[in-house]
């Protein structure tokens, strides 16, 4: 029988893939740590690149004894969310060597300028150069997935259903009007499609 089921376009990549890809990336420079903040954002928030590179300073914010990350997401809806530890760690690694965690209102994530010794500006990235510099890590860490704008909304939805995670949650997550929006990102079954594809032992 032919599956038929609505199936999202949206490539994504593994956990393997993702780890692969945030230690490829140098920790030794400003920008380095930069760019793992930004993309590690997009993957445990399932934010889009548009309202990841929008952020604030102020968007990353202490709940309690926790950290919470807030999101501007189309039709102006205000998102927030609980920071995954991961993502604490590297937002907090930017931010310590950034020096700007008292820059509430400034842009989190900033241009830079100059030639060698790279200076931080204080202009934010604009979303044609975030998503062009996920291209260009994707390309150095060796993934040869091709990636699109929605693929870390998509990798960080997989992930989290793969791991018993609800459809219900994911979406709140993600901030979407409907499941099944959210269902379109989904690839777990996927892997099971292969696993089944691989017994055919000849």
């Amino acid at each position: 029988m032919v599956n038929t089921k609505k199936r999202g376009k949206t490539p994504i990549l593994t956990p393997e893939e993702t780890r692969q890809l945030f230690d490829s990336i140098p920790t030794d420079t400003l920008i380095g740590l930069r760019d793992r903040a930004l993309i590690a954002v997009m993957v445990y928030t399932f934010g889009r690149v548009t309202a990841v590179t929008s952020m604030k300073v102020k968007d990353y914010h202490p709940v309690g004894k926790r950290w919470w990350v807030r999101l501007h997401e189309k039709g102006g809806k205000r998102h927030e969310m609980p920071a995954h530890h991961t993502l604490e760690q590297y937002l907090d690694e930017y931010l310590d060597a950034a020096g700007i965690r008292d820059q509430a209102k400034t842009p989190l994530f900033r241009t830079f300028q100059g030639g060698r010794k790279r200076i931080m500006t204080a202009n934010p990235m604009l979303q044609t150069y975030g998503w062009q510099m996920v291209q260009r890590r994707a390309t150095a860490a060796g993934i040869r997935t091709k990636i699109c704008n929605h693929t870390f909304r998509g990798t960080g939805i997989t992930t989290y259903l793969s791991n018993n995670g609800t459809l219900e949650k994911a979406q709140q997550m993600a901030a979407h009007e409907s499941p099944r929006t959210t269902k379109l990102y989904d690839r777990t079954n996927d892997a099971m499609s292969l696993d089944e594809v691989e017994k055919i032992i000849i």
